[in-house]
């Protein structure tokens, strides 16, 4: 950890911005409308307007920030003290040290403290995956990695180690986690989501939720973000910010769970969906934002906007004729701060709009009192900067132990022919393709910098894939060549001649770094040069070793069929080749599970929890046939189940039913099994899912030895969305699989489906 000079920790001790308190002593709920009742119009709207951390940074002649970073005191005081802005967010390019932003942070927070009212500013980042906008953080796997675990006490413990570096850093509020649904392999941010299935988006999100949050007003505790609220990842064409056409019943069927479990495990805050569904952008959609996450779903936080969503009402959307119209549309809907992101033009037309009757004082005093309520909830109005000394374990040993062990648990073995891995540590081993060099590969976007295109700079001190193999088993048994670049053939001679010397063959390919709309691809499949190399390493009959490093499953049938063994290693985090090489060469038992359904073709994509119409027939070539389904993954030893067994053969509206099953070890050493507890029901007035993952459980055996995981189920996990959008169990049989065990129970209810209302 870098030391926090004497002379700021002197700064930080005789200086604390102390907003105006409103009897400290009273609730929370009365401090707010004591200190609402005190506010003018233009405070109020104010508080509901967020600009970037650019938009008060000091600028060269052409416009572009000063290095290092520093606050343009007319800027700042124009937004906080004539605008009355109430939160600022993003970081300017690239990562910031500690130092820088505790100077940041302070200053802002002591400017805020010169209006009126003394109202702490509430500053958010993104958080991702790690704080990944501060040097020296502990960067984690990616939340796709996070799935693969299927490990909720690993999310929650990531989550609780991420909010400590994040209040570290002096910020509050996070704009984590993702708990969009991961259904479109094309769409660019799969990586950032818990993969294709609603109950893993719900339970590892929820995990999420309360391990950033805590008790919340505690110094190493930041207020959650769910993203994107929602139906934001299935888009028709696969391109980022592009229309949704989302049913709703079956948008209520699988993209609400995730954000409904959040919301009862607490969470603070939501981003909204940027895009538009069924012609609707969300922004819009008062349907989804009052009637449903607030009538429904009884969310009582700040709903923000994404970045310029309420101006792109007007200039993407076309159903605002003027940006005016747009801030109408948005607040009435129920937006309460807007991303404007760089101007004051949200504020102005908000003011003008309540003159005119447009928008209704009542709205503006919903909105500013949630948002009042989160700055107290978060402690803001006691310490809004914190102090440097209270955050030792900062970049820890301790916290890189829990990314490592994240990370262990999420790399995921989809093929071992004849048990070629792990590989023996003296084995002469060739490492090479585009994604083994770099820790943009294992790292993804929103690492040190939106795209994640600096990971090499600010993450020297960690090891690529291939210094981790270097170092676990020494430099003088491991060759290296590149072969290739992302795109392009690079030495692929060199490439071969080095395999011929070689034992073994570890062939990373993937992608590099990306995020949003810059990972937009038309192409599912890797590009020809990694397939090639693959092609070319084959042919000199040494074992291929395939490792994939990707934010998204890319199609790579063809290489895959070269390979011997193939590893997914997603983004895996700064841990990721330390993980890699402790898999590799036998040091960790793999236990990852895909998060997602692998195609295996490009027009071929196909969720797990598919309909029957989509198996195929014995006429039909072209069903359900995936390279990899969800939930697939091997390990180095051998599990075996049995006696699966029921509590009692019905289950009835008031009752719960336990389903069992004895697991063993049946190999030669120690392993991480994680048990799929799937139920399938049989017949339904909407055409059921094959099968749909209902609970999970991640158990540790050592050879020889069993256990018996249990699960428990009501009616209402079993059932579905109906078309009247009304969640309902219905009476019938209901099969339930866990790896090869099968087993039948009825439903009985009375003479109508039970009726659990809307989800």
């Amino acid at each position: 950890m870098k030391n926090i000079g004497l002379a700021l920790v002197a700064f930080c001790c005789s200086f604390s911005v102390m907003a105006q308190r409103a009897q400290p002593g009273s609730s929370v709920d009365q401090r707010v409308n004591q200190l609402l009742s005190q506010m003018t119009l233009e405070e109020k709207v104010g508080q509901m307007t967020q600009l970037t951390l650019d938009a008060v940074l000091k600028t060269d002649a052409q416009k572009n920030a000063v290095m290092p970073h520093a606050l343009d005191e007319q800027k700042l005081n124009e937004a906080l003290l004539k605008y009355h802005v109430g939160s600022l967010l993003n970081v300017s390019g690239a990562a910031e040290t500690r130092e820088h932003w505790y100077g940041l942070i302070s200053q802002i927070q002591k400017t805020a403290a010169k209006d009126r009212l003394k109202i702490p500013v509430l500053y958010g980042i993104d958080a991702m995956h790690g704080m990944n906008y501060t040097t020296g953080s502990t960067l984690f796997p990616q939340e796709i990695g996070m799935a693969a675990t299927f490990n909720p006490d690993i999310a929650y413990k990531a989550a609780e180690i991420t909010a400590y570096e994040v209040r570290a850093s002096y910020i509050t509020w996070n704009f984590a986690p993702v708990l969009d649904l991961g259904k479109n392999p094309l769409w660019p941010r799969i990586y950032e989501t818990f993969g294709e299935d609603p109950y893993v988006a719900k339970t590892m999100g929820a995990a999420m939720v309360k391990g950033l949050q805590g008790n919340l007003n505690g110094k190493y505790n930041v207020a959650a973000c769910m993203k994107h609220y929602m139906g934001y990842s299935f888009p028709l064409n696969g391109k980022d910010r592009t229309p949704a056409w989302i049913p709703d019943r079956y948008l209520r069927e699988y993209f609400m769970p995730s954000f409904k479990a959040a919301v009862d495990a607490g969470a603070r805050t939501v981003m909204v969906n940027s895009s538009e569904i069924n012609g609707v952008p969300v922004h819009a959609s008062k349907y989804l934002l009052t009637d449903v996450l607030r009538g429904e779903l009884g969310f009582t936080g700040i709903a923000v906007t994404d970045w310029q969503d309420i101006k792109y009402l007007h200039d993407r959307h076309h159903i605002a004729a003027t940006q005016k119209e747009a801030v109408q549309i948005a607040v009435n809907a129920g937006i309460d701060m807007s991303m404007v992101p760089y101007d004051y033009t949200f504020y102005n037309y908000l003011i003008e709009l309540v003159h005119e009757g447009k928008v209704p004082m009542a709205r503006i005093n919903e909105a500013v009192k949630r948002i009042l309520k989160v700055k107290l909830e978060t402690g803001l109005f006691e310490s809004s900067i914190g102090n440097p000394n209270d955050y030792p374990k900062f970049g820890s040993a301790e916290f890189t132990q829990a990314s490592l062990q994240a990370a262990n648990e999420s790399i995921t073995l989809l093929k071992n022919n004849n048990q070629i891995l792990p590989l023996k540590k003296n084995m002469k081993v060739l490492v090479t393709g585009p994604t083994a060099n770099t820790m943009r590969a294992l790292n993804g976007g929103w690492s040190y910098t939106w795209q994640g295109d600096r990971s090499d700079e600010f993450a020297a001190d960690k090891n690529t894939i291939l210094e981790a193999i270097q170092q676990k088993v020494g430099k003088d048994n491991v060759l290296y060549e590149p072969g290739a670049t992302f795109d392009a053939a690079q030495n692929t001679d060199d490439a071969v001649k080095a395999a011929r010397k070689a034992d073994a063959i570890v062939l990373c390919l993937g992608e590099l770094s990306y995020a949003e709309n810059p990972g937009n691809i038309d192409e599912l499949s890797l590009p020809n040069a990694q397939i090639e190399l693959a092609h070319e390493l084959a042919k000199t009959g040494k074992p291929v070793i395939l490792v994939l490093t990707e934010g998204r499953p890319r199609v790579v049938t063809e290489a895959e069929n070269l390979s011997a063994a193939t590893l997914m290693a997603y983004y895996s985090g700064n841990e990721g080749g330390n993980a890699l090489a402790n898999i590799l060469f036998g040091d960790v038992n793999p236990s990852g599970r895909l998060p997602y359904t692998y195609p295996r073709y490009n027009n071929a994509l196909v969720n797990y929890y598919r309909k029957n119409l989509e198996n195929g027939n014995s006429d039909d070539a072209h069903g359900y046939h995936p390279l990899y389904e969800f939930g697939y993954g091997l390990s180095y030893t051998t599990f075996s189940y049995s006696n699966l067994h029921v509590s009692q053969p019905s289950l009835t509206a008031s009752q719960k039913l336990t389903i069992s099953v004895d697991v063993k070890n049946t190999g030669q050493r120690e392993g991480k099994e994680s048990v799929l507890l799937y139920i399938s029901d049989l017949y339904a007035s909407i055409t059921p899912d094959t099968k749909r993952l209902r609970g999970f459980s991640k158990i540790n055996l050592k050879p020889g030895e069993s256990r018996t995981v249990s699960f428990t189920i009501t009616p209402k996990d079993l059932a579905f969305v109906n078309d009247q959008s009304q969640l309902v169990t219905e009476p019938g049989e209901f099969k339930i699989q866990i790896a090869d065990q099968t087993q039948t129970f009825n439903y009985e209810a009375s003479t109508v489906p039970s009726r659990t209302g809307k989800l």
